[in-house]
């Protein structure tokens, strides 16, 4: 199964370059998900590329800290205050990261799309040229 989600432009460039590695979120799939659809949010508005999930890892902030920091493409402030509060967090790895000639507006695929906060499951099948 994929999921779109949404990632402010910031990171998606870091993606993009290979400096980030991993996505970093507060929570997680409850569904057995595969590939990613990555949403750039605004300004952008538009899907930009997919990934693949190799793995996810689900720790405490500082034990994710450690285990990612140096594929992380966040620095330790902008790390620790998203996790602010929050017991566990969840370790993305990107693999096979394929970004796409040129960005599509969802409105394009899926008329009335909504982005997401922070995900949804892509119940459709998104036919999007890399």
């Amino acid at each position: 199964m994929k999921v779109i989600l949404s990632i402010k432009p910031k990171y998606v460039e870091r993606i993009l370059s290979g400096e980030k590695k991993y996505e970093f979120r507060k929570v997680i799939f409850k569904k057995d998900v595969d590939e990613v659809i990555i949403y750039a949010s605004s300004p952008v508005k538009k899907f930009v590329a997919s990934f693949k999930i190799k793995k996810i890892i689900k720790d405490k902030p500082s034990k994710l800290w450690i285990k990612c920091n140096g594929e992380s493409g966040v620095n330790e402030i902008e790390f620790f205050e998203y996790f602010q509060n929050k017991e566990s967090g969840y370790a993305i790895k990107i693999t096979d990261l394929q970004e796409f000639h040129v960005p599509v507006d969802p409105q394009s695929l899926l008329k009335g799309f909504i982005a997401p906060q922070s995900f949804q499951y892509c119940l459709y099948n998104l036919m999007v040229s890399i």
